[in-house]
């Protein structure tokens, strides 16, 4: 960058994994970062962070400072999400994070997280082939937005892969009693969503959103490096994503991760994460999803650029 440019930063710090991106002041990438933290291990039980899963993220932290001073990052908004949400000491946790970036995390609830990844899920879609039905597959939630250029409604509802995996999925591989099981109450939480935002049922188009979500389309092309212009905007069918959850929910962890296309991180909490996919597309009777790599980053570097936000940080 130039003497004088302006940068951005927004990260991401998600029930299973923790993200940055930095952009200059046209928006334009400069940086990405994604690293599988596992913040929100345990915490569906104990509602606690655990202490060595505030370790890895803050050690994470620690190395994107890095980013942030090679770029000279003037603003920066970094959102904790479902995990932080559950857990009773996240203030313990914010605390070593801005001792360990320089900012505090904000935390989102599941309605903001969900306009914000609406934001850059839709920026680069013409509105005219909307209503979009915007799903964020996260680690701890999901979130659902629909709309065409502006959000018309938003739910989150606590449905996510490390959630799901912990709460139903303990055997290797799972027991079609527990997959049957995470179904029926992926369905009752789909009720609710329907429910409480009724125009999800009117949607034109479903845009996923996600780690879970990627990968299943990675795992689906075969890709043994991870490409994420393939990966971004790539229609990933109804009938390939029951294909791939099909193959991943019956190979014991060790055949799973020989799968082209899913990293090691994954492995374990990819059924769980699959499953919500599936679940969806079968529900509102999606034939098809797209498969989008901007997300709740980039809306919160539009709202950076674009918005009265400002952060400042040590």
């Amino acid at each position: 960058m130039s003497d004088g440019a302006v940068a951005v930063a927004a990260i991401d710090c998600g029930t299973n994994s923790t993200r940055i991106l930095v952009a200059d002041g046209d928006g334009r990438p400069l940086a990405r970062r994604n690293t599988i933290t596992r913040l929100g291990q345990g915490v569906d039980q104990s509602r606690r962070l655990a202490p060595d899963a505030i370790e890895r993220v803050v050690a994470t932290l620690r190395s994107y400072r890095g980013l942030l001073d090679e770029h000279r990052v003037s603003k920066v908004r970094m959102a904790a999400t479902s995990a932080a949400r559950d857990a009773t000491n996240r203030d313990e946790f914010f605390a070593a994070a801005e001792a360990a970036l320089g900012w505090r995390p904000e935390l989102l609830s599941g309605d903001e997280e969900g306009r914000l990844s609406f934001a850059g899920a839709t920026a680069d879609l013409d509105a005219a082939d909307g209503p979009f039905l915007v799903v964020d597959i996260g680690g701890g939630s999901t979130e659902f937005v629909v709309g065409r250029d502006e959000p018309t409604g938003a739910i989150s509802i606590d449905v996510g892969c490390v959630r799901v995996t912990e709460r139903f999925l303990h055997g290797d591989p799972p027991h079609p009693g527990e997959l049957s099981d995470a179904l029926s109450v992926v369905r009752v939480h789909l009720d609710d969503v329907v429910r409480e935002v009724p125009e999800t049922m009117d949607a034109a188009r479903l845009i996923g959103l996600a780690g879970s979500v990627t990968t299943v389309a990675a795992v689906e092309l075969g890709l043994a490096t991870y490409d994420r212009e393939r990966i971004h905007h790539f229609v990933l069918t109804r009938a390939a994503a029951e294909d791939v959850f099909r193959t991943l929910a019956t190979e014991r962890r060790d055949d799973r991760r020989a799968n082209p296309g899913l990293e090691e991180a994954r492995v374990d909490v990819i059924v769980g994460g699959a499953l919500v996919l599936v679940a969806v597309m079968r529900y509102f009777d999606f034939d098809e999803c797209l498969v989008s790599e901007a997300d709740i980053l980039d809306g919160l570097v539009e709202s950076m650029l674009s918005g009265p936000f400002s952060a400042s940080g040590s």
